[in-house]
């Protein structure tokens, strides 16, 4: 097993004694700090084959960033290892403000790197992100990951804006204006693909986005750039609701490259408390979605945060903050409160009480995503997609790079 989850009265040394591991190797690998505290129920990686001497300090002192070599990671993994895993295409969403370090840290893992997020105005004019992405550009194709833009309905105001979404399926020349922009601007930034993230696309508006993916799609494969297209987590053909109406998953399969599933969400800041992604839900997604799309062509959305409510919940009122793992896990252990994990949803959570305020925590950590890597190797998917990259998962990643080999096109 790859996975532990830590018992009453356990340490890292101890954890690493038991399972053969070095202490130095249990730590780098869990992004646990001094003074290495756990907390009941946390869930540990093992990385097995990976020792102290591979380990260095990019710093002084216990709280050092610790890193490890790209020739001891290789190490990892044998050829006959390799040869015996499946595929993945992996990729994340990421914002040109991402810091540079844990962009940096990221990159091996991936095929594509996705920035988040160009728009558009409704004359179908390309309207560029606020930050420079250049840079990121140029670090994904240093680590010969491709760079990928995604379109979304962003205003030349700076606000999403749905309306521009029936703006442009609705009008020919908007489209060819803004299907132009975005080659001049892949080429000129040297962009590799193209992804389409439009949310609450209307219902009458459902055929003429099938139409636009397929248009963009025949125009960027002349050049070579693959055109993906981000789905909203249905679960059958006729769902009700805004999120989902104008989302023809059959038809955008065959209009588009290969798909990406955006199973995350049923948590959500202004919903009540429950796991981002449960697993149950995830499968009847992706369920649905082969009854309408080849499996070689979906890819799973996975998420990178959790979210933490303060209780009761009061619907219209109560809105949860946004955390990352290593919040969640620092949280419970600064509260010490035991980790618990729901055998449906396949998530940690637990509750703590802070100011007099209780609180329900939901996240994900390297149990929970091995349910999902679990999934698309059952179902043979192409890869994994993450929202978003912006905070760096060191286990998620090291046991994608036990259980999968990089798809590298």
């Amino acid at each position: 097993m790859n996975i532990y989850t830590v018992l009453e009265g356990d340490n890292v040394d101890a954890i690493a004694q038991k399972h053969g591991i070095s202490v130095e190797a249990l730590v780098w690998a869990n992004q646990i700090e001094y003074p290495y505290r756990l907390a009941v129920g946390q869930a540990l990686f093992l990385p097995k084959g990976i020792d102290s001497t591979g380990i260095s300090d990019a710093g002084t002192g216990p709280f050092a960033p610790r890193e490890i070599s790209t020739e001891t990671l290789s190490k990892t993994i044998s050829e006959t290892s390799r040869q015996a895993k499946q595929t993945l295409y992996s990729f994340g969403y990421a914002y040109p403000f991402i810091n540079a370090r844990t962009l940096n840290q990221t990159l091996p893992y991936l095929t594509d790197l996705y920035v988040f997020s160009y728009g558009f105005t409704e004359e179908g004019n390309l309207v560029y992100p606020n930050s420079d992405d250049r840079w990121m550009v140029a670090a994904a194709r240093e680590a010969d990951v491709r760079p990928v833009v995604t379109l979304t309905p962003l205003g030349a105001d700076g606000h999403f804006n749905n309306n521009l979404v029936s703006a442009l399926v609705r009008n020919p020349s908007v489209q060819q204006r803004l299907i132009w922009e975005l080659g001049r601007a892949m080429q000129e930034r040297g962009f590799l693909g193209l992804n389409i993230d439009f949310e609450y696309v209307l219902a009458e508006d459902r055929q003429g986005f099938v139409d636009f993916v397929r248009k963009t799609r025949e125009v960027m494969n002349l050049f070579d750039y693959e055109v993906s297209v981000a789905l909203a987590p249905k679960t059958s053909a006729d769902q009700k609701g805004l999120l989902y109406e104008g989302m023809d998953y059959r038809l955008l399969g065959e209009a588009a490259n290969h798909v990406m599933l955006m199973t995350y969400e049923w948590g959500y800041s202004l919903g009540p408390p429950m796991a981002v992604a449960p697993l149950n839900m995830v499968r009847r997604v992706v369920e649905y979605a082969l009854s309408e799309i080849p499996a070689q062509k979906i890819s799973l959305g996975i998420p990178n945060y959790g979210y933490d409510w303060p209780l009761p919940y009061e619907r219209g009122i109560t809105r949860a903050q946004t955390i990352n793992y290593a919040e969640a896990v620092q949280t419970a252990i600064d509260h010490g409160v035991e980790i618990w994990f729901d055998p449906t949803a396949k998530s940690p959570y637990y509750r703590y009480w802070q100011y007099g305020i209780l609180h329900e925590v939901w996240y994900e950590d390297v149990k929970s995503v091995q349910g999902k890597f679990s999934l698309i190797q059952e179902y043979g998917l192409l890869g994994a997609g993450y929202w978003q990259l912006m905070n760096f998962f060191r286990a998620n990643w090291l046991l994608m790079e036990e259980e999968f080999v990089i798809l590298r096109k």
